[in-house]
Parts: C-alpha cells; sequence; structure tokens
C-alpha cells in the first residue's frame, strides 16, 4: 500500500509538472509570438506612413506648375519625413532578405530626392526640365509600386502570423480548460479509489473484530494484501493463539472440576473397595468354597483391583505428582521401561500366550547429554507408550524406540513406533482426550496422564500414522524444563 500511494503521489506530481511546464511553455511562446506580432503591426504602420509621405512628395511633384503647386518648403517637409520614415525602418530587426530589400528601397529614395532636386533647381532648358520631371514622376511611381509591394507582403506575413497565433492560444486554452476539468475530476477518482481501498479492509478487520467479540474464534480474514494483509495474518495468528488459550482454559477448569470429582470419588469409594476386597481375601484364605463360588470370588477381586486402577489413573490425571526433578540418563530410562515391557510379554509366553512375536528395536543416539527429569514419571510414560505400540500390534510386529536431538533447539526427542494398524484418521487428534480409548478394555486415562507428564516437563507429545503401517509417538523434552506444574 505504501508502494501504491507513493506511486501515485509521484504520477500525480508529473502530471502536475508536465501540463504546468506545457502551460508555461506554451504561455512564452505565444507572448513571444504576439511580440513578433507587435513589431510586425509596428512595421507595417510604418511602412504605410512611407508610402503616405512618398505618395505625398509624388502629389507635390504632380500639382507643380498648376494653380495648386505646393510651396518648396511644405515639399522640403514632406522629403524630409520621407527619409526619417524610410531610417526608421532599420532600427527594428529584420531578416537578411528584408534588410537588403530595404537598402535597396533605401538606395531609391536617393535616386528619387536626387531626381526631385534636378527638377526643382533646373531653370534654363524647358525640354530638359520636362524630362527630368517625366523622370522623377517615373522613380517615384516606381518606388511607390515597390513601398506597396513591401506593404502588401507584411500584411500577408501578418495574417499569417496572427492566424497561427491564435490557432496556437486557442489550442493552449483548451488544454488548460481539459487540465482544469479533469485535474478535480481525477483527484476526485483517486481520492475514491483511495477511500475504497482503505475502507474495504479497514471494514473487513471490524467484521472480523467483532466475530471475535463474539465468540467466532474460528473466523479468519481472506483475501487482504500489503499492510493491511499482514495486519489479517497477524489478526488470524491472535485467533488461532486465542482459541487455544481458550481451549487449554478449559481444559484446565475441567482438570479443577475433575479434581475435585476424583478427591470425592476417592473419599466416597475407597474405603468400600478396601473392604469389599479385605472380605474377599478373607473368604478365599478361611472358607471352604465350592471352585464355582471361589472362581467368582476371584474375578470380583479382579473387577475390585481394576476399580482401585482406575481411581489411581484417575487421581493421577487430575492432580498428579509434582515431579522430583534430577539429571538423568534418558537412554537409561528407555532402557529400564523396556525391560519392565519385556517381563510382560516373557510373562504372556509362559502362561501359554500363542501370538506373534514383538520385537523391540533401539535406536539410541548415545551422544545424549543428561536430562533434567523425574525418572519415575519418564518411566511411566514410556512404558504406557510401549504398552499401546505393543496392544496396536495383536499379530507381532516391530516395536522401534529412537533417541535423537537438534530438530528442535534444546530438545531431546523420544520416538516410539509400531507396525500394527494405525489410528483411524477420525479419531487422531483426540487420542490425548480423557476416557477416549479405542481399546475394548482400559480406562482412556493412560494418554491422558501421559500428556500431562509430559507438560509438566516443559515438553509435548505429538501421534502421527507412518505412511506404511503402524503410529508413531514422539515426545519432546527440553534439556531444562522450562517451568514446573504442581
Amino acid at each position: 500500500m505504501k508502494r501504491k500511494l507513493f506511486l501515485t503521489l509521484v504520477l500525480l506530481c508529473g502530471a502536475s509538472i508536465l501540463g504546468g511546464g506545457y502551460l508555461v511553455v506554451s504561455i512564452e511562446r505565444s507572448t513571444g509570438t504576439l511580440d513578433d506580432l507587435i513589431q510586425l503591426h509596428r512595421v507595417e504602420i510604418l511602412r504605410e506612413q512611407m508610402l503616405i509621405q512618398i505618395k505625398k512628395v509624388q502629389r507635390d511633384l504632380t500639382l507643380k506648375d498648376t494653380r495648386h503647386e505646393r510651396e518648396f518648403g511644405t515639399l522640403v517637409s514632406h522629403v524630409s519625413k520621407m527619409s526619417r520614415t524610410i531610417d526608421s525602418c532599420f532600427s527594428c530587426h529584420h531578416n537578411e532578405e528584408v534588410t537588403a530589400r530595404l537598402r535597396r528601397l533605401a538606395g531609391d529614395a536617393e535616386k528619387y530626392k536626387h531626381a526631385l532636386s534636378r527638377v526643382y533647381t533646373m531653370r534654363a532648358n524647358t525640354q530638359r526640365l520636362r524630362q527630368e520631371e517625366d523622370n522623377a514622376f517615373r522613380i517615384g511611381e516606381e518606388f511607390i509600386e515597390e513601398v506597396d509591394g513591401m506593404l502588401l507582403m507584411t500584411t500577408v506575413n501578418l495574417e499569417r502570423r496572427t492566424s497561427e497565433v491564435l490557432e496556437r492560444i486557442q489550442f493552449s486554452k483548451a488544454v488548460l480548460i481539459i487540465f482544469t476539468m479533469l485535474g478535480p475530476l481525477l483527484l476526485i477518482g483517486l481520492a475514491a479509489l483511495l477511500f475504497i481501498k482503505f475502507t474495504e479492509p479497514v471494514s473487513e478487520l471490524l467484521r472480523a473484530t467483532q466475530k471475535l467479540k463474539a465468540g467466532d474464534l474460528d473466523y479468519r480474514i481472506e483475501g487482504l494484501r500489503d499492510e493491511f494483509g499482514e495486519v489479517a495474518d497477524s489478526f488470524n495468528e491472535m485467533s488461532g493463539a486465542l482459541k487455544d488459550l481458550m481451549r487449554n482454559m478449559m481444559r484446565a477448569d475441567q482438570m479443577v472440576h475433575m479434581g475435585e470429582l476424583a478427591s470425592g470419588l476417592a473419599h466416597e469409594i475407597k474405603n468400600p473397595i478396601a473392604g469389599i476386597k479385605l472380605s474377599i481375601e478373607v473368604l478365599l484364605d478361611e472358607v471352604e468354597l465350592d471352585e464355582e463360588y471361589r472362581e467368582l470370588l476371584y474375578q470380583t477381586r479382579e473387577q475390585v483391583q481394576n476399580m482401585e486402577r482406575l481411581m489411581r489413573s484417575l487421581l493421577n490425571f487430575a492432580k498428579p505428582p509434582k515431579p522430583d526433578f534430577q539429571m538423568e540418563d534418558l537412554n537409561g530410562i528407555l532402557d529400564n521401561a523396556i525391560s519392565n515391557v519385556e517381563l510382560i510379554l516373557h510373562g504372556q509366553v509362559s502362561q501359554g500366550y500363542q501370538g506373534e512375536e514383538v520385537r523391540i528395536v533401539r535406536e539410541y543416539d548415545t551422544r545424549l547429554p543428561q536430562v533434567r527429569a523425574d525418572a519415575s514419571q519418564l518411566q511411566q510414560i514410556f512404558l504406557n507408550l510401549l504398552l499401546n505400540g505393543v496392544d496396536a500390534m495383536p499379530g507381532g510386529g516391530t516395536l522401534k524406540v529412537r533417541t535423537s536431538m537438534g530438530e528442535r533447539d534444546g530438545y531431546f526427542k523420544v520416538e516410539i513406533s509400531d507396525t500394527g494398524e494405525g489410528i483411524d484418521p477420525n479419531v487422531l487428534v483426540k487420542v490425548f482426550d480423557p476416557f477416549f480409548t479405542t481399546k475394548s478394555k482400559g480406562t482412556g486415562l493412560g494418554l491422558a496422564v501421559s500428556k500431562r507428564l509430559v507438560e509438566q516437563h516443559g515438553g509435548e507429545i505429538t501421534v502421527r500414522n507412518n505412511e506404511r503401517s503402524g503410529a508413531t509417538f514422539a515426545v519432546w523434552l527440553p534439556g531444562e524444563p522450562s517451568r514446573e506444574v504442581s
């Protein structure tokens, strides 16, 4: 937008400068041409006066020896005025051709004056006098014809130049009118365009803030460009961050309520469960029962134990214990968790399990430094993820455990991948939700508790399906926990 405004202002300034320059040049040219026209008018007037003076002298010559003859002093005055008029023509600026004609004209004037002088000074020979008079009259007529031709040329040239100047002035006038009329229209159009360009994005931003105020955190601004596009991107990021914040706040609020519920349930159910369990143990140890009833008591004890595990998981999820951070070997913690899983798998085989073998592959980064963490909580996290991987491969498969660092600055990464069927993409985002499970048996709190424990370490846990088969859980742990959650 800044560039567009700058280019628009540059174009307007350029148009104004060009238009103003054209008008200034046009006015200067017209003024100069008008000066030439004035000069031509002066020349025309001088030549008309010169023609008048020559005609006066010629008339004086014609009236000689008649009863209307002029006095000699009058003739001398007319001749003097004729000479001064001719001399004044040389004071104006002319081209070489006109200057040459003026010089010839001055020479003709001298011849004319000389002929007149001979006429008025000769007295003895009458016939010779008549010849001199005829000669002076002829020179005068030729002189008049020459001046009259020059006057006609000046008039024609003056009319042509006047016509050109008037046409140029009319064109400049039209350009000035157009410039004067189009200038405001152009400014109004530009103002309207800028108004639209500014108001539409502002209106869209206002609409977005109203949507956000109304609680629509999924609303996003699309289609804005330039600086408004940057503002829109910031708004969209803010909306997403606000949505995540609201979700976390709701989740925290749910955790508070769940903690209160779990505490209440623990107090209400813990003692009756303990009594039931103790009664079952007494019956199994001291009372002689038929095998059918004894099997029923075993099943009842197993269900009571499941209830105890559920209550412990619920309490751990609602209010997990505060971690005890120590410098620990991440690969060593994983080895302990894998050893427990291998013991469980060995126990299943010893009890007659006929399923396919699950193979665990370690891919450790031996350069990993120690991590500041709670070893028991990390072992709980990894044990839960490993057992989930085993459960995802009822037909056997490979469970790969990989550690690395460097993908995120200051973070360690643990990946646990299985080769099972993977997770339904429709429920992939729900696997960490409380009480959500894809197993036929289970509380649905294992992954939710693991997520809480990872977050207490300042880390993050994610899940994705592999390209071929199975799923991969990734746990990022910081070298130094950013916060401790109580």
